[in-house]
């Protein structure tokens, strides 16, 4: 093989793999992006059934507690049922509205910076839609360009078939 049918080779595979590459991106983009918030999902209810497997052993634990010590009852009651507690030598700190809604508002963006980071920026790119066209029509160039630029090439005729 000739050193320049080897170079028309390698720039044949090169183009042709990074336009088939941009074209399986652009039309995958939406499954990629699917992939990775179910990945997410799966992760947050395994953390919630953690959770949940943590509490129950927590309220397990507090039952067997109540079950042996009756004043336990009275000192939880207030931070349970919301009654105001009676006891005049302790303070007990209130949370005003503001301060709630300012902690709910930190959660809800937590959680929504958590979804972000979780998806890579470039699935979240890709899957715009005027990017996903120009991808895949830089992919559609690319693997003509590699077809008509560096595919086979004919064989010179010799000068002997022209004579006949």
């Amino acid at each position: 093989m000739r050193t320049e049918n080897v170079i028309r080779a390698f720039l044949f595979i090169v183009f042709s793999t990074t336009g088939v590459a941009a074209l399986g991106g652009s039309i995958l983009c939406d499954e990629l992006a699917g992939y990775y918030r179910k990945k997410l999902l799966l992760k947050k209810s395994r953390e919630s059934t953690e959770k949940l497997k943590s509490l129950n052993a927590d309220y397990d634990a507090l039952l067997g507690r109540l079950e042996n010590d009756p004043e336990l009852f009275k000192r939880i009651s207030p931070a349970v049922l919301g009654n105001e507690p009676n006891d005049p030598n302790t303070v007990y700190p209130q949370a005003r509205a503001e301060q709630l809604a300012a902690a709910r508002k930190t959660l809800a963006d937590l959680e929504r910076r958590t979804v972000e980071t979780e998806i890579p920026a470039w699935v979240s790119r890709c899957s715009q839609p005027r990017k996903r066209i120009v991808l895949f029509a830089a992919g559609s160039a690319l693997v003509l360009i590699s077809f008509a630029c560096f595919g086979a090439q004919k064989e010179p005729r010799n000068q002997q078939d022209h004579a006949s």
